[in-house]
């Protein structure tokens, strides 16, 4: 029996070009950067002072008035799912009687949801060893009696990275499959791969699947420093992500959130839905090599789908503008030369575990809108890399694309599939 095929109905975007999929897509389009100073905090003590911020969000006009009281207390990072989960539901038209809540799941990718400094640093203040009493540093004798009753009793439910999949499953009625991946950058990828596998093997008839991160808050920023290249082109923000670029000087951070409604095709046709796309095959590698476990995960994500690397329309990479995008350029060389390549980070930055679901949106549009947008800060491209980024919007030639995601870490997906023109 073969498996149950799966399509793209609903598209959710929260992203720092555009909330919702018709501004998301009007943004890239219009070559709009979402990358500028940061605004919602005062960043003039660090030494990266920009990224992709999300300025106008407010997460009650994406909540019924009975769930306010409990959302409006949550972690930004929850928020932005919460609110993705809703635009892709609604984009969709999928209604609470369209689906049985047994057969509806939940997966997404997140990490550890970073904390606002305000929740921690009273009880950090309060707790300080006395002066004279050795190394500065944590009393925790002072911590317990002091500190701990200084940190805000939901703090911990706050922080926990399954608590985006359940407060989505619980607004959604989502009694389906619920699961959480933390996969950094390849984490919602992965997620919507897992959730067509849940549909095709009738495990689900709908899942609401993708990822969501905050990387631009003072924590993300200071951990990032330490463990990451940043791009220091505090100047220039709207163009310091050069993907591919040969002056690229490391990533840049951004926050936000992309779920999208799967469904089992004939579910879909039978309730009328619009259909954006079909996955059509998906590949999953690991290594430390940073090339093999991609490669695998594209080989066999193309011979799921049973086509050959000359029928993509275009690839929509991974490539953040750190020195590491030499070795995705090689990749994609291999693939196919001279094959069109797709940068979404250039304008957006880095969304985490986010990331590779937005930028797959990138490459969606509606039935019979057949353009895909240029890559910004392509002009920059390293001709020593050989690869051809789009430096212009054009209409698709082929009725295939591929989404690759991989972290520094070793983790690697590959995802084939079809406009529905």
């Amino acid at each position: 029996m073969s498996p149950r095929r799966v399509v793209v109905t609903g598209l959710g975007p929260v992203s720092p070009i555009g909330i919702g999929f018709m501004a998301f897509r009007s943004a890239l389009l219009s070559e709009r950067s979402g990358v500028h100073e940061l605004r919602l905090f005062d960043a003039s003590a660090l030494p990266v002072r920009f990224g992709g911020e999300i300025e106008e969000f407010e997460i009650l006009d994406f909540l019924d008035k009975k769930d306010r009281k409990l959302l409006k207390r949550t972690a930004r990072t929850i928020q932005l799912a919460v609110a993705a989960a809703r635009l892709a539901r609604e984009d969709a038209g999928l209604g609470r009687e369209a689906v049985d809540p047994e057969r509806l799941g939940v997966v997404l990718g997140t990490g550890i949801i970073p904390g606002d400094l305000n929740e921690l640093g009273p009880a950090a203040h309060a707790s300080r060893s006395p002066p004279g009493a050795g190394p500065a540093g944590i009393d925790l004798g002072l911590w317990g009696s002091v500190g701990l009753d200084l940190i805000p009793p939901m703090w911990m439910l706050n922080h926990v990275p399954n608590m985006p999949a359940c407060h989505v499953a619980i607004l959604h009625e989502a009694r389906g499959p619920n699961n959480t991946l933390v996969q950094h950058d390849a984490a919602s990828l992965l997620a919507l791969i897992e959730a067509t596998r849940h549909i095709q093997r009738d495990l689900a008839d709908v899942m609401l699947a993708g990822g969501t991160d905050t990387r631009t808050n003072q924590t993300s920023i200071v951990r990032a420093l330490l463990f990451s290249r940043l791009s220091r082109r505090n100047d220039e923000p709207e163009t310091a992500c050069r993907p591919f670029g040969k002056d690229r000087d490391g990533q840049v951070l951004g926050e936000g959130a992309g779920v999208v409604v799967l469904e089992e095709r004939e579910h879909a046709r039978r309730r009328g839905a619009r259909i954006y796309a079909e996955i059509m095959g998906a590949g999953l590698g690991f290594d430390r090599a940073l090339n093999d476990g991609l490669r695998r995960a594209i080989t066999r994500a193309l011979a799921e789908a049973g086509i050959t690397p000359d029928q993509l329309d275009h690839v929509n990479a991974c490539a953040n503008g750190s020195p590491e995008d030499a070795h995705e350029a090689i990749l994609l060389q291999e693939l196919r030369r001279d094959g069109a390549v797709l940068a979404p980070k250039a304008a957006m930055g880095n969304l985490g575990n986010a990331g590779s679901v937005v930028e797959w949106l990138a490459s969606l549009s509606q039935p019979g809108d057949r353009r895909v947008p240029a890559s910004l800060q392509a002009a920059w491209t390293d001709p020593a890399l050989q690869i051809n980024v789009l430096r212009e919007m054009r209409l698709r030639t082929q009725s295939y694309g591929l989404k690759i995601a991989r972290t520094d870490r070793g983790q690697a997906a590959a995802l084939v599939f079809r406009w529905e023109d």
